[in-house]
């Protein structure tokens, strides 16, 4: 009768726990569910380690992974202070998890959950340093490692001065507290200060979108453009210098001697005081001819050079 019972007690358990989670449901039933997985013995787990590791067993790793679920959102509870969704974080350590699980070695003596933790926490560090702001925060080792520090020990330093009955509560770090927190860090002094003036700003869109009224926002975009390195405007007054300067030379090359030097005492010759060059009666006077025929040169010169700039350009 006993074992008539434990046999249909076994046909109704699910084959595997991959079952034992539900495919729909929201967060509330998945950690449920998670927290119903039952753990693995020490000798359950190298077992099933040994089996992953010698014949690459799917079945034994989906059975190290589930097992250890739980601890995935024990850890990602830690991180909801950041404001990330709580789902994201679980999913990310999960990924972490599955990493460890994979690399777990069963004869090092040691038990799968304190190796996952590293694995763990290093791929829900990164999710989180990837989108709690739209600009990366803290992208070296001593930077990383105060950006997950700083806010709770700051929160310890206002628990003391609230302790011990201080008249002011400062919102910034003062210098004992920053040696403090650089020592015990071991960081330097400037990176302390320079992580808690990152922490305490937010990001701002150099763009924002138009209100729900149809306004357009008005936004840092409008006053941060900088229009003297705009692509356009760089283009057309590199192409006014070479104008200027190979362009014209090429034009006067193509003119006769006096027409030449008509448009350079003309439009090119600045005096010494600051005037313009020779007036038309006095290249007039120097060449023997009107001041009209000055002009008329003039003007056919300065249609040549001006198809001439044409083709050069």
């Amino acid at each position: 009768m006993t074992l008539q019972s434990g046999t249909a007690a076994n046909a109704l358990a699910p084959a595997s726990p991959w079952a034992l989670i539900p495919p729909l449901g929201n967060l509330d039933a998945y950690i449920s569910a998670v927290n119903r997985l039952p753990m693995l013995t020490a000798d359950e787990e190298r077992t099933y380690a040994r089996q992953l590791k010698d014949n690459n067993d799917v079945e034994a790793a989906g059975r190290l992974v589930m097992s250890h679920l739980r601890l995935v959102v024990s850890i990602a509870r830690q991180y909801l202070g950041y404001g990330l969704p709580h789902g994201d974080l679980i999913q990310e350590g999960n990924v972490g998890l599955m990493k460890a699980v994979k690399r777990f070695d069963p004869d090092q003596n040691v038990r799968l959950v304190s190796y996952a933790m590293h694995w763990i926490k290093a791929e829900i560090h990164e999710y989180v340093l990837k989108n709690w702001r739209m600009v990366k925060v803290a992208t070296t080792k001593s930077q990383r490692k105060l950006f997950f520090n700083l806010r709770s020990m700051k929160q310890g330093f206002k628990a003391d001065a609230a302790a011990q009955d201080a008249a002011t509560h400062r919102e910034t770090l003062s210098d004992k507290e920053i040696d403090a927190v650089a020592a015990q860090l071991n960081v330097k002094r400037e990176e302390v200060i320079e992580m808690e003036t990152r922490l305490s700003g937010g990001d701002v869109l150099l763009d924002p979108a138009p209100s729900d009224d149809g306004e357009q926002a008005f936004g840092p975009i409008a006053y941060l453009a900088d229009g003297a390195h705009e692509p356009t405007a760089m283009i057309e007054s590199r192409q006014r210098d070479v104008m200027a300067t190979d362009g014209i030379a090429s034009a006067l090359e193509g003119l006769d001697d006096r027409s030449r030097r008509i448009v350079e005492e003309r439009w090119l010759k600045v005096n010494d005081d600051g005037s313009g060059g020779m007036t038309l009666h006095e290249l007039a006077a120097v060449y023997g001819v009107s001041a009209e025929r000055i002009r008329q040169i003039e003007v056919a010169a300065m249609k040549k050079m001006k198809k001439a700039l044409a083709e050069y350009a």
